[in-house]
């Protein structure tokens, strides 16, 4: 993971993907989170279930800035193979509020 992911909920959050870890995701996020998918709004826990856990999820992290919050990664899972994603963090008070994904 490079270096620049300073910020510690992004950091679980990849930590938590990259091992599967429902429990890890769920705690790096607010209750009340969201999140987007190439701009369309998704119900969180579903997608994730079905893009990460079910499908054995894996982001390999390229770039970083903004502390973090703002990602390019090589993604790979089971369903759709290996793509090059872009992912933006919002954090509020040490947790995940909202991130958006998709193709970058």
């Amino acid at each position: 993971m490079p270096a620049n992911i300073n910020d510690a909920a992004v950091r679980a959050f990849i930590d938590a993907v990259n091992a599967g870890d429902r429990v890890a995701f769920s705690e790096a996020l607010t209750p009340d989170a969201t999140m987007s998918d190439d701009g369309s709004e998704r119900d969180l826990l579903p997608w994730a279930e079905r893009e990460i856990f079910s499908a054995n999820g894996r982001m390999d992290v390229v770039s970083a800035e903004d502390d973090g919050r703002t990602l390019v990664a090589d993604y790979t899972n089971d369903t759709w193979g290996a793509m090059r994603t872009r992912w933006t963090f919002t954090v509020e008070d040490g947790r995940i509020s909202h991130f958006d994904t998709g193709q970058a």
